[in-house]
């Protein structure tokens, strides 16, 4: 059978990737375009190759793609705190899914490891010099916000954050770095670059000097799966939700006899249908109560959400349309677009039942895990809701044992 091929801008998939990663941070966005931004200014006044300069813009982008969670993102705001490795190795093995991106993940492996300690470490020169210049500039970073919390302006903390820089040159930066970082910093340029937000402006320049390519499936989804993976990390109760909908979501399409191209985009549409849910508090998802109208509020937003980070990405558009759809209903009542009926294609209903069911299938903080029989009574009672298509979990129904173990990521044949 044909592989699927997808042409796509892999920087701007590394773009959308970082605009999930500041959801996370709800209020504090742009932590990753800043990092990057002044990452490049650093070691482009050193003179670094452009092959470097890329490759630095890449890792800095990413570099905190291991904190799903948003108490383990408040933590990022301090200096220094115990595990703060854990991300980076949890960020580290992430990457290395991926073929285009795991070239990356030692620099962020060690993008917080001190440089007394790095400097002496077996490992090439390169990733040193990378990962301390990210570790540096995402210190300068925390103590700008750090310094200007309750300031109307950037430059009234920047003496501070440059003295705490240098005093800390040779024990956790590398000096050569800091150096750099004393020129471009006596510039207010710099600083009111980052207030102003010239880091997306920077990051946006940097996506658009690169040319889409052919993706085959399984690289395409060796990258999805990393942005799936952060999402589902963000609850003990999640994990593999988004692996399952992908796959339950390609088994329903297959037996409906969708196209093979169009099943590997349900897989991937799967795979990134939570995406948005990164906003979301982790303490909603853990909430073994039913959620207040104001924390329900802001679990509704994600669909919109994962809509708005895939949209940017051309050449997903189909995916991004039926990702975002995964809560709308056939009568209209779903959301965000309360979209009807004729308005909904086959594959955004299938998406939106494979969802329903890998979630009822699954352990709750407010549930047990549902048996096949309870899930199927379920689902055909939102179809009489007119909630669901009747098509679809009449599919569901004729193969109810194989949804509920692909759902499951059970084999068949263990």
């Amino acid at each position: 059978m044909p592989t699927s091929f997808f042409k796509l801008n892999l920087r701007q998939v590394i773009y959308a990737l970082s605009d999930a990663l500041d959801l996370v941070g709800v209020t504090n966005i742009h932590h990753g375009k800043r990092v990057a931004y002044m990452s490049h200014l650093v070691a482009k006044n050193l003179n670094w190759s452009n092959a470097d300069l890329d490759e630095l813009f890449q890792a800095s982008i990413l570099h905190d793609c291991g904190v799903s969670q948003t108490n383990v993102h408040a933590k990022l705001t301090q200096l220094q705190w115990e595990e703060e490795s854990n991300h980076c190795e949890i960020g580290a093995e992430l990457l290395k899914q991926s073929t285009h991106l795991r070239h990356l993940s030692e620099v962020i492996k060690y993008h917080h490891t001190h440089w007394r300690i790095l400097k002496d470490l077996d490992i090439p020169e390169h990733i040193k010099r990378f990962a301390n210049c990210i570790y540096m500039v995402d210190r300068i970073d925390v103590l700008t916000l750090t310094s200007t919390k309750g300031r109307t302006n950037v430059l009234l903390g920047t003496d501070d954050t440059i003295a705490t820089i240098n005093r800390l040159k040779n024990s956790w930066f590398n000096p050569e770095l800091v150096e750099s970082f004393n020129e471009i910093a006596a510039s207010e340029a710099f600083w009111l670059g980052l207030e102003d937000l010239e880091n997306s402006k920077d990051a946006l320049a940097w996506v658009n000097q690169d040319q889409r390519r052919d993706f085959s499936f399984n690289e395409l989804k060796q990258l999805i799966k990393i942005f799936s993976s952060i999402v589902d990390a963000k609850s003990s109760f999640t994990r593999e939700h988004s692996q399952g909908v992908g796959a339950l979501a390609r088994y329903i399409g297959n037996c409906m006899n969708i196209s093979k191209t169009n099943c590997d985009m349900l897989e991937i549409a799967g795979l990134l249908h939570d995406i948005g849910k990164l906003r979301t508090p982790d303490d909603y998802l853990e909430k073994p109560s039913k959620l207040t109208d104001e924390e329900f509020a802001m679990l509704r937003r994600h669909s919109f959400d994962t809509y708005k980070i895939l949209q940017a990405i051309d050449g997903l558009e189909d995916i991004a349309m039926w990702a975002s759809q995964h809560h709308e209903h056939i009568d209209g009542s779903g959301y965000p677009k309360h979209l009807k009926e004729s308005e909904l294609s086959q594959e955004a209903r299938i998406l939106a039942v494979a969802d329903v069911f890998q979630a009822l299938a699954q352990n709750r903080p407010y549930r047990a895990p549902l048996e096949p029989e309870e899930i199927l009574n379920i689902l055909q009672k939102e179809v009489e809701k007119s909630h669901l298509d009747e098509s679809v979990v009449n599919c569901v129904s004729h193969h109810l044992e194989d949804c509920w173990r692909t759902a499951l990521l059970i084999n068949k044949h263990p």
